[in-house]
């Protein structure tokens, strides 16, 4: 009996394996792909925190014709077997995911500043009480690494000049710009509301290693109607796939 169950993605688009009982991607994973506006011929996109491979598949299915190359970095050895075969599914063969743990060395052959795009969806938590299920605490939560220490790695990888984009809850703001504070600039903020009235419950960060140029704070982007539905805006980054940026 198969473990995992076969999802799409972007308008069935993109077909994706995810575990039955695990981590699944949820639309956080598009809307962070989604802050990426443009790529560059060849650019070098670096998925940290990989997962399921959500970001990177609808990266890879956006920018395809752009002969670029996408790495996915994953501590969860199941995760990263499952993101490859859903690469190979799509047959994205400048897609592959890597297990490693960030907090120690990296396998060879990633090295530091080489990447133009960095992309991140960081656990969200640090003291909240861990799901029982093994693989949803190892995504979830923060362990013995800090949001701070993730980032900069991240920055670490980053190429001078190069992109960083972020998603997390809404009330990390204050130590993912401290983290970024001397090191990157260009920043872009979009808070996303679940409803329109609502407080914003995620924040979705761009930003520019080495830029000195001023942060923009954008209106925001809410998800769903009233009636729970997705709004227009929504459906055209979860089911179209268009930056986010591009809308507001």
């Amino acid at each position: 009996m198969q473990n995992y169950t076969e999802d799409y993605l972007l308008n069935r688009r993109v077909k994706i394996f995810q575990p039955v009982n695990g981590y699944r991607a949820s639309a956080d994973a598009v809307m962070l792909s989604a802050m990426v506006a443009e790529v560059g011929k060849g650019d070098k996109i670096l998925d940290v925190g990989s997962g399921t491979g959500a970001v990177s598949l609808c990266l890879a299915e956006r920018f395809k014709q752009k002969q670029i190359s996408i790495c996915g970095l994953e501590l969860q050895p199941e995760l990263a077997a499952l993101a490859n075969q859903s690469a190979a599914a799509n047959d994205f063969d400048f897609l592959h995911y890597v297990q490693a743990d960030i907090r120690r060395r990296l396998p060879s052959g990633i090295p530091n500043c080489s990447f133009q795009h960095v992309v991140t969806n960081p656990p969200y938590a640090e003291k909240d009480m861990p799901s029982p299920n093994a693989g949803k605490a190892a995504a979830h939560n923060l362990q013995d690494f800090t949001l701070t220490d993730w980032l900069r790695f991240c920055l670490k990888m980053t190429a001078p000049r190069g992109h960083l984009y972020i998603i997390n809850r809404a009330e990390a703001i204050d130590e993912i710009l401290s983290a970024l504070y001397g090191k990157a600039g260009n920043i872009q903020l979009v808070p996303l509301f679940s409803k329109e009235g609502q407080k914003a419950k995620r924040i979705l960060v761009a930003a520019q290693k080495d830029s000195k140029a001023p942060t923009v704070i954008h209106r925001g982007l809410t998800v769903h109607t009233p009636d729970s539905a997705y709004t227009p805006e929504a459906e055209a980054v979860l089911r179209s796939g268009k930056s986010i940026i591009s809308l507001l």
